[in-house]
């Protein structure tokens, strides 16, 4: 079974589709989304419907897809985020925003081999930075990997012989080949909004008969993104950072 990996769209329709334009050259079972469809980008209403219409599509919601529909406050975002918010939440049609009501909570078992969640396992909004971040995550779910979104940043977490190694994942087509006796936390990256200084969209595949994962980064017209940012009366910092991957 292969699976695409992605997460945090964030209403950035030019970068989810040109992953999906790379994404079409490649065989693909069932698609994987970890959250965060909404919030930022200027085309929430297309990303969802592109989402929502793939097939064989497994799903959690993110903090933004929670806060958008008012079931999170956004006192807890920053300014610029909450801008997004309201923002969104009045471009929203009636029923993209009932979707956004209706995704599931995470984590969620696939196949009784896959968990996924958008922050963490113990927690949906809780970011994984770091060694210490991941060595708690291990304790909560059972199946040899769990793929999270939410931080922005594509790694990987093995955890074997009670030993917890974090690997951070730069450039393109780099593929790992997953050990046989350990278990794994995974991040794609996000495609609307990296931060990890590769303005790219970042996505992942994973390969479950051969138990690797490959990650890729796609170019994609950042620029008609901005446009279309600065365009909505949306805060400018939201277009600026686009071209940074910051």
């Amino acid at each position: 079974m292969r699976y695409l990996v992605f997460s945090d769209i964030h209403g950035n329709l030019e970068a989810l589709e040109a992953v999906l334009k790379d994404v079409s050259r490649k065989r693909i079972d069932r698609c994987i989304f970890l959250g965060d469809l909404v919030g930022y980008g200027a085309s929430p209403n297309e990303v969802i419907q592109k989402v929502i219409s793939l097939k064989h599509l497994s799903m959690v919601r993110g903090n933004h897809d929670k806060a958008v529909c008012g079931l999170e406050s956004i006192q807890t975002f920053n300014p610029v985020a909450a801008a997004a918010i309201q923002w969104t939440g009045k471009a929203l049609n009636k029923k993209h925003l009932q979707l956004l009501a209706g995704l599931t909570k995470s984590p969620l078992v696939i196949h009784k081999q896959i968990t996924i969640c958008h922050g963490a396992p113990f927690d949906e909004d809780y970011y994984i930075f770091g060694e210490f971040d991941a060595v708690e995550a291990f304790n909560y779910f059972d199946t040899p990997i769990c793929f999270f979104g939410h931080t922005h940043f594509p790694f990987i977490y093995m955890e074997m012989d009670e030993t917890v190694e974090g690997t951070f994942i730069q450039g393109n087509h780099l593929e790992i080949k997953l050990e046989k006796g350990a278990r794994y936390l995974i991040n794609p990256g996000s495609i609307g909004q990296p931060r990890d200084r590769d303005p790219r969209a970042a996505y992942a595949i994973y390969d479950s008969e051969q138990r690797k994962i490959k990650f890729y980064r796609v170019e994609y017209d950042f620029k008609e993104a901005q446009r279309k940012i600065l365009e909505a009366d949306l805060p400018s910092t939201l277009a600026e950072r686009l071209s940074l991957g910051i």
